[in-house]
């Protein structure tokens, strides 16, 4: 199933218009975010499985939405990122500086 992750970014922004959520504040959008990492590593440390996937989807959320504030596509920009990493050289887990 492919997801259309622009859709997603404006169903979120429109899902937080709804309920009077914070849809301009960038820093506090990044702020919450970090939140919602540290709320998935306290599921992870406890091994509570249904805790986790619902933390990760809480981040994926915040990270879509201000995607979507930002006026980028994260579907895109995503698929652009692992385009780039897949040339990058490691050595035992280091990136190796080149000159392209």
């Amino acid at each position: 199933m492919l997801i259309d992750t622009k859709k997603l970014q404006r169903d979120i922004i429109e899902n937080k218009k709804k309920h009077n959520f914070n849809t301009t504040d960038i820093k506090f959008e990044l702020l919450c975010l970090y939140g919602e990492v540290n709320e998935l590593f306290q599921a992870w440390l406890k091994e509570d499985q249904e805790n986790i996937n619902e933390e990760l989807a809480d981040v994926a959320i915040f990270l879509l939405g201000i995607s979507e504030m930002l006026g980028s596509d994260i579907g895109e920009d995503i698929v652009k990122k692992v385009a780039i990493n897949a040339k990058r050289k490691y050595v035992d887990g280091k990136k190796i500086i080149t000159d392209d």
